[in-house]
C-alpha cells in the first residue's frame, strides 16, 4: 500500500467531501425539502452495501422512489416507479450526494469501485478474486466513467481491478474530472 493510499487519499476524501457539502448545502436542503413535500416519506434512502474487506455498511442516497419500493441493484431499478422529484434528482445525479456523508464517516472514498449489494454474490466473488475488496468503495470510479450501467459484471470487475492495481492521486483526479464531465454532458435517462 502506497503513502497515497495510506494517508493522503483519506485526507483528500475528507477535504473534498466537506467542500462539496458546504458549497452544495442549499441544494441539499432544497432537495430534502422537495422529497419530503412530495410524499411525506423520509428524504434519505438507506441501503446495506458491501465495503472494504467485505464489511457491510449503510449507504445513503436521496430517495427517488416511493417508500414501498424494494431494494434492488441499479440495473434493475429502471423498471421500478420513480417520484417526480426522484426523476430530477436521478437525472442530475443529486441522489448520489448524500454518499459524501459515507465518505466523511470513512465507509467510502470519493474514487473506488461502486459498493455492491450483499445479494450481488457473483460480483463480490469476482472482486475478491481480483483483490478489489481491499479498497474502500467509491462514489465514482473507473467503471462509472466507462459506461457502468448495462455493463456486464465481469467488465465492471475488470475496470475495478485496473483501478486497484494503481491507486494514485493522478488517477483519482482524472476519474473525478471525467465524472464531472459525464454529469455535465450526459445525464442518465430514466
Amino acid at each position: 500500500m502506497t503513502l497515497y493510499e495510506r494517508r493522503i487519499k483519506r485526507l483528500a476524501d475528507v477535504m473534498l467531501a466537506l467542500l462539496v457539502l458546504i458549497l452544495l448545502s442549499p441544494l441539499l436542503l432544497l432537495t430534502a425539502l422537495a422529497i419530503r413535500i412530495e410524499d411525506g416519506g423520509p428524504t434519505l434512502f438507506r441501503q446495506m452495501r458491501v465495503g472494504r474487506d467485505g464489511k457491510q455498511f449503510r449507504l445513503f442516497k436521496f430517495r427517488s422512489m416511493p417508500v414501498s419500493v424494494p431494494s434492488v441493484p441499479s440495473a434493475q431499478a429502471k423498471s421500478l416507479p420513480i417520484t417526480r422529484v426522484g426523476r430530477v434528482v436521478r437525472r442530475t445525479n443529486i441522489d448520489e450526494l448524500p454518499q459524501l456523508f459515507n465518505v466523511l464517516r470513512g465507509d467510502m472514498s470519493i474514487v473506488g469501485p461502486r459498493p455492491a449489494l450483499p445479494s450481488q454474490a457473483e460480483l463480490l466473488t469476482m472482486r475478491a478474486a481480483r483483490g478489489v475488496l481491499r479498497l474502500k468503495p467509491g462514489v465514482t470510479g473507473l467503471a462509472q466513467v466507462n459506461a457502468y450501467d448495462g455493463m456486464p459484471e465481469s467488465e465492471k470487475v475488470e475496470w475495478d481491478a485496473r483501478y486497484a492495481s494503481v491507486v494514485s492521486g493522478v488517477r483519482d483526479l482524472t476519474v473525478v474530472l471525467r465524472t464531472i464531465g459525464y454529469i455535465v454532458r450526459r445525464p442518465p435517462v430514466y
